[in-house]
């Protein structure tokens, strides 16, 4: 089995087999992301992936899930996925679930067709980080996507079949963008419906560019009290019906669980009762 670089995966695929499709990220130019930064971007040779899935199955009893790394294996073509999916099929058929990281801009490029191919063939769930819903803060962070893409890659992904999981960032705007943050991607949430929400914080890296606005001041990091005050505007202004929420990841000044909406107001309550005590998530807890 082979690895280059840096492996990410989301928290829920801690017990997946972790096959890299692609080393980085096409993109890899967003302003405040640390994760691919030390690598340049390239796809794997097919081959190369069906040999580490073959090579793996002698393991295949162990895994029920499998997770196309890295940042957005969407970005191959289809009839590759397509025989990488017909390779899972082949040597692991207790596998229950296939997904992967995909940007907005890899599925608005792939047709409704080719997706629903893929969906048909195996790949169930795609991972894909929003970040923020405030178009001036998508510009900023040179996300290189807009509002309206972010909507039409949601609803074909969604017509295909897939099922959604999304990331946002509280803390994504500075201080001086908290509500303007939270209220467009309470917006963008509410219009997208993902299956599954994840709420991270925001942290700076020192591999980052927006480390330098950082330094200068140009970048003002608010402190966890406002970042909850962030978070219960999001939670007052979103509406997105059945959605699982989380903000259990190692970046949270406090761990969170429900359903939207159903569970909004417990949610709010926990914040504010978290303000009031001041008991956030100590430091140390929240490392990677």
């Amino acid at each position: 089995m082979q690895y280059y670089g840096n492996v990410f995966r989301p928290p829920s695929e801690a017990r997946s087999l972790i096959v890299q499709a692609t080393v980085g990220c096409s993109h890899n130019s967003c302003t405040f992301c640390y994760m691919y930064k030390d690598d340049d971007f390239r796809i794997r040779p097919l081959e190369d992936i069906k040999k580490d899935l073959i090579e793996m199955s002698s393991y295949k009893d162990y895994f029920e899930r499998i997770f196309l790394a890295d940042g957005d294996a969407l970005v191959l073509k289809t009839e590759d996925l397509l025989e990488i999916l017909k390779t899972i099929k082949e040597y692991y058929p207790n596998v229950n679930r296939v997904s992967s990281y995909a940007t907005a801009q890899d599925i608005n490029r792939k047709s409704l067709e080719e997706l629903k191919t893929l969906r048909e063939a195996g790949l169930e769930m795609l991972y894909i980080g929003f970040e923020t819903g405030d178009e001036d803060l998508l510009k900023e962070i040179k996300k290189g996507i807009t509002y309206d893409e972010y909507v039409s890659a949601m609803k074909k992904a969604k017509e295909a079949g897939f099922k959604t999981s999304v990331t946002i960032i509280a803390g994504l705007g500075g201080v001086d963008g908290m509500e303007k943050n939270a209220v467009g991607t309470a917006k963008l949430i509410s219009e997208t419906k993902p299956d599954f929400l994840g709420y991270l914080t925001m942290r700076i890296y020192k591999n980052t560019p927006l480390y330098a606005d950082y330094i200068s001041g140009k970048f003002k990091m608010p402190d966890a009290g406002e970042i909850l005050e962030e978070m219960k505007i999001f939670l007052e202004n979103v509406d997105s019906e059945g959605t699982v929420f989380r903000s259990n990841h190692a970046s949270n000044y406090v761990l969170l669980a429900g359903n939207l909406n159903e569970d909004r107001e417990t949610l709010i309550k926990a914040i504010e009762k978290t303000l009031k005590k001041k008991n956030f998530r100590p430091d140390v807890l929240r490392g990677f």
